[in-house]
């Protein structure tokens, strides 16, 4: 925690001094006024609404290459891997909800780190039975931008990104199911 707190001062330390050096705000001081962890923004993920969901190569359980694409349904697409904890939280939320609505709705979790065995099992002990599909060569990482897991994507039968979400409890992902099938 100490290391944090004077991380944080001499980050503020620098970048007064910087704003000192351009000859504009002399002497401005930064003073953060609310206690906490600083997020740098540019570690998060872009927003991807509005854009059509990436036509990339992933690998499914097998070995095989598949496309993820729409088959016609609105899809919920979640992007885990088994050593994140909101990950490992949603993945029971995801379970319970795809039971209930499984039948108009497209569930997919695509992971990115772990090798199939471990992504099965790990996902199979919170109960999911939906498709799950592996991208190690990081190809939906990249076209999506994501660098913070996990993140869910709401993609239209027509295949365009609808809305994009980080961590979710069963209640927030339940209405975002609803708003995907008015």
């Amino acid at each position: 925690m100490l290391a944090a707190v004077v991380a944080i001062g001499a980050g503020v330390l620098i970048w007064s001094g910087t704003i000192a050096d351009d000859g504009g705000n002399e002497g401005q001081v930064i003073v953060l006024d609310q206690p906490g962890e600083y997020v740098d923004p540019a570690i998060s993920n872009p927003p991807n609404s509005g854009d059509p969901l990436p036509d990339v190569e992933l690998t499914d359980g097998d070995g095989a290459s598949v496309r993820l694409g729409t088959d016609g349904r609105p899809m919920v697409v979640n992007l885990w891997y088994s050593n994140c904890p909101p990950c490992a939280r949603e993945l029971t939320y995801f379970a319970a909800v795809e039971s209930d609505v499984g039948d108009d709705v497209r569930f997919v979790g695509v992971n990115p780190l772990d090798d199939a065995d471990e992504m099965h099992d790990f996902a199979g002990e919170r109960g999911v039975d939906y498709e799950l599909f592996l991208d190690h060569d990081g190809k939906l990482d990249e076209a999506l931008g994501i660098v913070q897991y996990p993140v869910t994507l709401f993609v239209s039968a027509d295949g365009q990104i609808v809305g994009q979400e980080g961590p979710l409890n069963e209640a927030e992902l339940r209405q975002h199911v609803a708003e995907l099938l008015a």
